[in-house]
């Protein structure tokens, strides 16, 4: 294909996250020719997500934060946990289109045209990337003072909240969760966590490995109600399945997210029972020049021998570049995208760290006592690690990441010495 046809050629990106945001300076870097359109949502340009739970909610970064497009034109700028809300990309530099407060509606993969309200975007490659949206609860979209958390305008609402030092309940105990109930403890709101599960992260963690977490909650001076279900949300308040009511002078559902793609209904692409777009093992789906990438795609993991569905920072900065790759080098093969998942998460006092992926009948072994401020758990099948929990302990993420990588056996002994540094235990 010629250089000048290459040229010509559009790649639309919907979805203007940091997944979105990523795939365009991916395939500058990768020296793409061709016109890169971003399509956004939101009004704001592309911001990092992660503070919104931790700086922005205590007025360390506002609106104007995310406002700016000054800086390098590198995605390094997004710095993950201690990142500013900014992106730091100029996409002017990058001769990037920016179509912002454009939500997409509708696909029309026959004709290659992305539609969003009024405006209809032809395109030769198509990345989509629009996320996950918060999973909801009765009454959560008409209630006055019920808030979710996944957009800068999210945490700008809820931010005066804490500021005033409002009684707020929060629905859900899990990484979410546990992040506002820190916020709002340490903006000194009375908090009280209603978790329908029997514990904290039931969903992310075996039980044995959340213990100690439920005290967590209680040292921090919120009350913890397990076991509990909300059976809808209300002004002032909720109202529990037993028919009690808890007040509030505001209501924050946290209870999880699914894949934004409601408005690829029709499109023929092909999505799993959970919402997302199934991905091939190199992000392709099942429409020609078509990918996606991010919270809204899973992708068959030949590591763990499933297919993953990850909600979380590190994959939608890593999986750009697989993309671009593969519009950009078209003939060329391109590597198959099997990362070890990651991510963080600060609550309590405490910095989180968990790398790999474990689906139950694992082998748990412990470093250090879980009743203290820093200790690890692992997950071994046969003797390999395939997941470790970090609680104060980076190093030992940061080796065990690395050990995970190579599907390194452990030896057993050293490895529950917490004085042995994880590496060591390699055999």
């Amino acid at each position: 294909m010629s250089e000048d046809r290459r040229t010509a050629e559009r790649v639309v990106i919907v979805g203007a996250g940091m997944a979105g945001a990523r795939t365009a300076v991916a395939l500058r870097e990768e020296g793409w020719p061709g016109a890169i359109t971003l399509l956004g949502a939101e009004s704001h340009p592309p911001y990092d997500r992660p503070p919104l739970s931790k700086a922005v909610l205590q007025g360390g970064h506002g609106g104007d934060a995310a406002a700016g497009t000054e800086g390098g034109a590198s995605a390094g700028a997004a710095t993950g946990p201690a990142g500013a809300t900014s992106l730091g990309i100029d996409f002017a530099a990058l001769d990037v289109e920016l179509l912002l407060g454009h939500p997409a509606n509708a696909l029309r993969a026959a004709d290659r045209l992305v539609v969003a309200g009024d405006t209809v975007l032809p395109y030769d490659h198509l990345v989509i990337a629009t996320g996950a949206d918060p999973v909801g609860l009765p009454g959560s979209e008409t209630s006055p003072g019920v808030h979710v958390l996944r957009t800068l305008d999210d945490a700008e609402r809820l931010r005066p909240v804490l500021a005033a030092g409002r009684g707020i309940v929060i629905v859900g105990a899990g990484w979410i969760g546990a992040e506002l109930t820190t916020a709002a403890r340490e903006a000194g709101c009375p908090v009280t966590v209603v978790e329908a599960t029997g514990r904290p992260l039931a969903d992310a963690l075996p039980a044995e490995v959340t213990a100690p977490m439920a005290g967590w909650y209680e040292e921090a001076g919120a009350r913890l109600l397990t076991g509990t279900h909300v059976a809808a949300v209300e002004s002032g308040g909720v109202l529990l399945g037993d028919g009690s009511r808890l007040r509030a002078d505001a209501v924050v559902v946290g209870i999880g997210a699914r894949p934004a793609t409601g408005w690829l209904a029709g499109s023929g692409i092909e999505l799993g029972v959970d919402g997302s777009v199934r991905a091939d093992e190199r992000l392709g789906t099942s429409l020609p020049d078509v990918y996606a990438v991010g919270d809204c795609a899973s992708f068959p993991s030949a590591r763990y021998g499933e297919r993953l569905l990850i909600h979380h920072w590190d994959n939608a900065f890593r999986g750009p570049v697989t993309v671009a790759a593969r519009i950009a080098r078209r003939a060329e093969e391109t590597p198959v995208y099997d990362p070890v998942p990651y991510f963080w998460s600060e609550q309590f006092g405490r910095f989180l760290q968990y790398a790999g992926h474990h689906s139950g009948g694992e082998r748990l072994l412990w470093r250090g006592d879980p009743a203290g401020t820093s200790w690890s758990v692992c997950w071994l099948r046969d003797g390999v690690l395939t997941a470790l929990l970090a609680v104060g302990r980076p190093r030992d993420l940061a080796q065990g990441r690395r050990l995970i990588e190579r599907a390194a056996r452990i030896d057993l002994e050293r490895a529950a010495d917490p004085s042995v540094p994880l590496k060591s235990a390699a055999v």
